[in-house]
């Protein structure tokens, strides 16, 4: 008997002395199971909505505006004498806009590792050349528009020949300002390197390429495998191109290695993609007022576009793949600093102007 409540007693005091380990050691058990879960959760959130780790994308964006519209200012000041191209660049240049394809490249440049003035230049040089080809774009001899931003466009207000001065004179612009980030550091190995870069969005491998497709395919038929294969070759030139010169300017001026460099083109193109699909699909169930240009235009030209080849619940589900392909490439760099290009995708797929 003696020795059954001896027995009895040793597991009672067993079992208090495990019951005080559990409680005395909880805290730490809890902390240990919370950063598992979390390390879980970030290896997850890659692809997965980047506002779930609380990003604040919309401050980061205007943050960044500001900081290049500010930049754009100087770059084309109103000295004396004050000629009428230079108004026509700074009408064009600074009106307004999300600033979407600078703040890429400043994004890109920070997630290798590199500075935001660093990469300034090259921001400026990559919103010359969207400018550029917004004035070229809404020529007559192009998509004929009236309206760019909710304001006349350039040729309306200056003139044709002075609209056409003005796109030369924004690209050789662009040229002179990447140059210059020598004077932040930037090798000459590099700032040539994204030179090359420019150069080639913007000619016969990039949106020259592109648009001449798009002039080519108003008003033809073709079927849907045909139709999307020509679609995709001239919006991977017409509108990725630029994103993914921004991207790759980014990663060059912030110092990244090839394989960054590689990862960020990858990406920026699936975003260049979505960015024209999520566009095609708003020209068509949006207004003008909503949109700040003219809505319906395409479908008035009979350009190819993507509901027109694949329909716009197909296009929208089409650009939600573009988005999770885009997550994709960005596996792999520091969470904290890969969140504004995550974010970015999010912005453009769900974008409503």
């Amino acid at each position: 008997m003696e020795h059954k409540e001896a027995l009895v007693y040793t597991i009672i005091s067993i079992f208090l002395s495990l019951q005080f380990l559990f409680w005395r050691f909880r805290p730490r058990y809890t902390e240990v199971i919370s950063a598992l879960r979390l390390t879980r959760h970030l290896n997850t959130c890659r692809l997965t909505s980047a506002t779930s780790y609380n990003f604040e994308f919309m401050s980061y964006m205007v943050n960044k505006a500001k900081s290049v519209n500010k930049a754009l200012d100087e770059a084309v000041p109103l000295c004396e004498p004050v000629l009428k191209i230079r108004e026509a660049m700074r009408y064009t240049l600074l009106s307004g806009g999300k600033r979407v394809r600078p703040m890429l490249c400043l994004a890109a440049c920070e997630l290798v590792g590199g500075q935001e003035s660093t990469a300034m230049p090259a921001a400026c040089a990559i919103e010359m050349l969207h400018a550029s080809s917004l004035i070229q774009d809404d020529l007559p001899c192009m998509d004929d528009d009236n309206l760019r931003r909710g304001k006349p466009t350039n040729h309306k207000v200056f003139g044709e020949d002075i609209a056409i001065l003005t796109a030369d004179a924004l690209i050789a612009l662009a040229v002179k300002k990447t140059v210059s980030s020598t004077s932040f550091g930037v090798s000459p190995e590099r700032v040539l390197r994204a030179v090359m870069e420019m150069a080639k969005a913007v000619g016969t491998e990039g949106l020259v390429a592109g648009q001449a497709a798009d002039l080519a395919g108003e008003g033809m038929s073709f079927d849907d495998d045909v139709g999307l294969e020509h679609l995709e070759f001239i919006h991977i030139h017409k509108t990725a191109a630029l994103l993914e010169a921004a991207a790759v300017m980014g990663g060059i001026m912030g110092g990244g290695s090839d394989e960054e460099i590689e990862r960020l083109r990858s990406y920026a193109r699936c975003i260049g993609l979505m960015f024209q699909v999520v566009d095609d699909v708003l020209d068509v169930t949006k207004s003008s007022e909503e949109l700040g240009k003219t809505a319906g235009k395409d479908l008035i030209a009979g350009k190819l576009t993507y509901p027109r080849v694949m329909g716009v619940e197909k296009s929208k589900e089409y650009a939600e793949r573009l988005n999770r392909e885009a997550r994709e490439h960005l596996q792999g760099f520091e969470l904290d600093k890969v969140a504004p290009l995550l974010s970015l995708a999010d912005y453009i797929v769900n974008r409503k102007n």
